[in-house]
């Protein structure tokens, strides 16, 4: 017994020495390719075997003719041992050399397409890691695009919405300046009309830029959608009788919200309004809420005739229109672009789909707590 004690320590001290070794190997090829890495680990396993071997043999427990046939059959061990780590970290080395060359191509503005042929199971993972990364990246380039061209879309829209009035009124002070104006308090209502659409422009677009720069200051309280409807609707109606449009609220459950009324009172009329100007006369709009799990679903619903179904995802885009059209109603196309921004700021979405006859835009803010 006392013999297999020393045995044993003699080969751990052996082999002890040799992954020391090993892994001070190990440590100076840290920054080299896997393959030296594997190379080292097969032969520290072989070279503390031999080690082991070579203490206990020292110690006069094996005898000569043990220590050649020991030894000869752990060098065999060995290089078939080195073999096989080179052939596996030359695998190994390719699969990530071609793994590389995709992850270049997608970081590059292409795609990442995962490279053919087996691979290790990490390296398998990271493909796919990498695959969903290049799919994140394709999907905020496109993003990046649609904003700039809605950005591009917007400053052309802008300027031209804004160099019209202004002419105009510069034609119209010109003349009441000149004494050409046969009916200056025509010319004075007009004026006046086209300052508050200039005024209502330019509070569009600093809502907006409060949005986009996440300045927006909410004050939320907790209201119930019933009286937030009601007021929408009472301030619409003017509108809607001068449109002959019918506007319909009576499927409001009267559940609670807890928003900021003054902004979610302006996400309402800005959909009404957008209703009421895309229904044709003794159409109808009609506003419901509901409570769904978790969540209060605000919908308005008009008589447009429905919207193409390229441009559903492009409603809410800032300045798309729907219309090519560069002069009131069209609008700045901001409306839309500022109900999403006030929603999201809710933690809520919005969303648009056709129906029979129009469309539906609909609001899903977070139910009130208990």
């Amino acid at each position: 017994m006392k013999d297999v004690l020393l045995i044993a320590v003699y080969a751990f001290l052996g082999a002890a020495a040799a992954g020391l070794l090993g892994a001070l190997a190990l440590r100076l090829l840290r920054h080299r390719s896997v393959t030296a890495s594997l190379a080292v680990v097969a032969a520290v396993a072989v070279s503390a075997m031999l080690a082991g071997t070579l203490a206990v043999a020292w110690e006069m427990f094996l005898s000569s003719h043990d220590l050649k046939v020991v030894t000869l059959v752990i060098a065999m061990a060995a290089a078939v041992s080195l073999a096989t780590a080179l052939i596996l970290g030359r695998r190994v080395v390719a699969s990530s050399h071609q793994l590389a060359l995709a992850a270049r191509s997608f970081g590059d503005g292409g795609s990442f397409a995962a490279p053919a042929g087996p691979a290790t199971a990490e390296l398998a993972a990271l493909s796919r890691e990498l695959a969903a990364t290049s799919a994140r990246l394709s999907a905020s380039r496109e993003r990046e695009r649609a904003l700039e061209t809605s950005r591009r879309e917007l400053v052309a829209w802008i300027s031209h919405d804004l160099r019209t009035p202004l002419a105009g009124l510069r034609a119209m002070a010109e003349a009441l300046e000149d004494g050409m104006a046969k009916d200056p308090e025509r010319y004075f209502r007009q004026i006046r009309t086209e300052v508050e659409r200039l005024d209502g422009m330019v509070g569009d677009l600093f809502e907006l830029s409060r949005i986009h720069a996440g300045a927006l200051t909410l004050n939320p309280a907790r209201m119930s959608v019933h009286d937030l409807v009601g007021d929408a609707l009472a301030g619409a109606d003017p509108l809607a009788r001068e449109h002959g449009v019918r506007l319909v609220g009576d499927r409001v459950e009267p559940v609670p919200v807890e928003v900021d009324g003054k902004e979610m009172t302006r996400v309402l009329a800005n959909l009404l309004v957008n209703a009421i100007r895309h229904t044709p006369a003794d159409g109808t709009v009609a506003v419901a809420a509901e409570a769904r799990a978790e969540s209060v679903v605000l919908s308005v619903t008009d008589g447009c005739g429905g919207i193409p179904d390229d441009d559903l995802n492009r409603v809410f885009d800032t300045g798309w229109r729907g219309t090519e059209a560069r002069t009131p109603p069209g609008g700045a196309g901001l409306g839309l672009a500022i109900v999403r921004g006030i929603v999201e700021a809710h933690a809520g979405s919005a969303a648009v789909h056709n129906v029979h006859g129009g469309c539906r835009f609909e609001l899903i803010l977070p139910a009130a707590r208990p």
